[in-house]
């Protein structure tokens, strides 16, 4: 069975394969003949390590950030990536929220930018306020119902990356 995402506010099945760190092992070469012409969602450890053969690839590349990397580390890659993923390790742990807004306000990037890990519904409204367009919910989550999230709230007072104009701006 195909794995769903939510991507820009609809459900869809998700074309891309999450490397973990401890599947690629000494064996990085191995796992990428094995992934030649898929998309791949590799850790940015093993991008720094091999950019330019995971690139020559037929497939298309996309990074991952734990919470604890930052997005700087792919400041001058940016061009060359469709997308980058940020790990929810913990529900409680919000590192990605700001590295998502770093991204899209401050560096500019207009890829897929996908929640990954411990992500929950009560999340998605806020994430998509920092700049995430893309789900990958927890496996308990019912992604049906996980789409009403983004209609949670009709308004918010606060600037954000969806909405930079303020509510008491937008009133005036």
């Amino acid at each position: 069975m195909s794995k769903k995402i939510i991507k820009d506010g609809a459900i869809c099945t998700d074309t891309w394969h999450l490397l973990a760190a401890d599947t690629l092992g000494d064996t990085q070469a191995d796992k990428l003949a094995e992934h030649e012409s898929d998309d791949i969602i590799v850790p940015l450890t093993c991008w720094l390590e091999i950019r330019e053969q995971l690139l020559a690839r037929s497939g298309r590349t996309g990074v991952w950030l734990q919470s604890k990397e930052t997005p700087a580390d792919l400041a001058e890659d940016l061009s060359r990536l469709p997308l980058i993923a940020l790990d929810f390790p913990a529900f409680s742990d919000g590192r990605a929220y700001s590295s998502a807004r770093e991204l899209r306000q401050n560096m500019g990037f207009e890829g897929e930018i996908r929640a990954i890990g411990d992500v929950l519904r009560d999340q998605l409204f806020y994430m998509a306020r920092c700049g995430f367009n893309a789900f990958a919910l927890r496996e308990d989550q019912d992604i049906e119902a996980a789409l009403g999230a983004f209609d949670d709230f009709r308004d918010a007072y606060q600037a954000s990356v969806d909405r930079p104009v303020p509510l008491f701006r937008r009133r005036a």
